[in-house]
């Protein structure tokens, strides 16, 4: 699978996400915003994980409809992980 230049930015914004938390921390910012700003990061790397794992199953798809095979594993391992994800 490729990784899109897409999916690396989609990591760094969680990424600058992560570094405000800390620098929050650092502030002595109120919990609930801290943790306000967790949950927000912890949302955005659920939305990569949703995002790699469909683009690579679209991808895995369109290999085996192409070569006439059974699609229904891919999909099976996608469900897999993401439940494995939460």
């Amino acid at each position: 699978m490729e990784y899109t230049s897409e999916m690396k930015n989609r990591l760094k914004r969680v990424e600058g996400q992560v570094r405000g938390v800390q620098k929050m921390m650092d502030e002595d910012k109120d919990c609930k915003d801290v943790v306000y700003q967790l949950s927000a990061a912890r949302s955005a790397i659920d939305r990569a994980m949703a995002y790699i794992v469909a683009e690579n199953l679209e991808e895995c798809i369109r290999e085996q409809m192409e070569n006439g095979g059974d699609t229904s594993q891919y999909v099976q391992e996608a469900i897999e992980l993401l439940g494995k994800s939460r």
